[in-house]
């Protein structure tokens, strides 16, 4: 505004200056509710929201352990070392005797002097041995009828007939699909009945973990879903993250579902629900270094966290269920009270009010890890199980077809069931082949 403009104003009276001032207070009002979004969003990282910490900036402070010491990474001085055991001898395949050639001293030992005293120190290295293609002919021969002249020519049996490569050789090109984004179509065709089978175990089961991420069909937007137990894993390609894929996904399911707070699980009754504390810490932080009433949340959002994971740590230990409940107990008669007071409608809660009040509608589902076994506060369970396919993505941009994307559910979840119950997914998938080409039933991942 110029200055003849500002006297106008004030040579129209009273009311036209009223007016003026109380539409610029609006406008201020509105640009600083805007420079206050935008902040919040800029101030976001994987340490106050789910954020993966590849998507920080590189001024974004590092994450600190929990040693706030001062002391070095790794063994202090004076701590024992501790190194690989030494296999026993029946176990190694060659040995190589050294032979010192001259002492400190300068004395240079002739081979008569070259006899052992007391025990060698031995130093094993593990190799692997050269690898290479065993290449096997079968020929088919052919022979004379003595009684009516005709050639007859042997028949391939029906495990070689079938392909030009072996099972263990098509069961190392599916690992490495699947492991390391080589393509191979053939073993996720065999894997339908047991990936239907895990399917149906994820479903009986009591309690399991639920999580998703992003997908790419052709570079177009997708989500991939997971569920998890302690063995066994389950991936599906989905349009989106809406409900109505957590309920196709879960269908007959009755037992306890750990997750985040998003809204495709608000289906679930609160009772069958266990939300993960994790993501809760991290919202708390995102409150915490807010302003005011909101920073206030947010640190006694944080200190109930830490008061949580303490319980837990305590009950890995001492396995005692009846104190984790006693101080569960205390925990939400402590809180619950805060909490009501930071879903009020004073101005002053504008920015923790939403959470707070999310919270109230969830409490009972804070709380279930306390009174049933199987069941822990976080769900990191899932978000580890989905780390490998969130890097398969990045490296190979999703699926470029439905079918392909069918595929790569059956073996990701072959891959991390086998990683979970500590298999080999090489032998597995062999085994798979090899029972195909026999005609024998489909080996499952019970």
């Amino acid at each position: 505004m110029e200055r003849a403009e500002a006297e106008a104003i004030y040579d129209a009276g009273r009311e036209a200056v009223v007016e003026v001032l109380l539409a610029m207070d609006r406008r201020i009002q509105q640009l600083e509710a805007r420079v206050e979004k935008l902040e919040r969003q800029l101030s976001r990282s994987s340490r106050n929201s789910s954020r993966p910490p590849s998507s920080d900036s590189p001024g974004t402070a590092p994450k600190r352990g929990k040693d706030s010491s001062g002391r070095r990474p790794g063994a202090q001085p004076g701590h024992e070392g501790h190194g690989r055991e030494l296999l026993p001898l029946a176990a190694v395949d060659d040995v190589i005797e050294h032979w010192p050639a001259r002492c400190d001293c300068g004395h240079v030992f002739a081979v008569g002097e070259l006899r052992g005293v007391g025990e060698p120190a031995r130093h094993q290295v593990e190799e692997l041995p050269v690898i290479s293609a065993r290449v096997i002919e079968h020929r088919c021969q052919r022979v004379c009828c003595p009684g009516c002249g005709r050639r007859t020519r042997a028949r391939l049996p029906g495990d070689t007939a079938n392909s030009a490569f072996g099972p263990r050789l098509q069961a190392a090109v599916a690992t490495l699909s699947v492991r390391n984004r080589v393509s191979r179509r053939d073993v996720a065709e065999l894997s339908e009945e047991p990936y239907e089978d895990l399917v149906g175990r994820l479903r009986a089961s009591e309690s399991l973990n639920m999580d998703e991420t992003g997908w790419r069909l052709k570079g177009s937007q997708r989500a991939l879903w997971g569920m998890f137990t302690d063995r066994h894993a389950v991936f599906a390609v989905a349009p989106d993250r809406h409900e109505e894929h957590a309920k196709r996904l879960l269908a007959g399911h009755e037992g306890i579902v750990t997750s985040d707070r998003w809204w495709a699980y608000a289906h679930l009754s609160l009772a069958r629900r266990q939300l993960c504390w994790s993501h809760l810490k991290r919202d708390f932080q995102a409150h915490a270094e807010g302003l005011a009433a909101e920073k206030q949340f947010g640190e006694h959002g944080l200190q109930l966290a830490e008061k949580v994971f303490w319980a837990w740590e305590i009950f890995q230990h001492t396995h005692d269920r009846r104190e984790l409940k006693r101080t569960v107990r205390r925990l939400r008669q402590q809180y619950k009270p805060i909490l009501r007071g930071y879903a009020g409608k004073s101005p002053r809660y504008k920015y923790c009010r939403g959470m707070a009040r999310n919270l109230q509608k969830a409490w009972p589902a804070l709380w279930t890890f306390a009174a049933h076994p199987g069941v822990q506060p976080t769900n990191n369970h899932a978000e580890r199980a989905l780390r490998g396919a969130v890097i398969y993505r990045k490296l190979s941009l999703g699926s470029q077809s439905e079918a392909g994307e069918r595929r790569i559910e059956r073996l990701l979840s072959a891959s991390i069931t086998c990683r979970l119950q500590h298999k080999s997914l090489f032998a597995y998938l062999t085994e798979l082949l090899n029972t195909h080409a026999r005609g024998d039933p489909t080996p499952l991942l019970a």
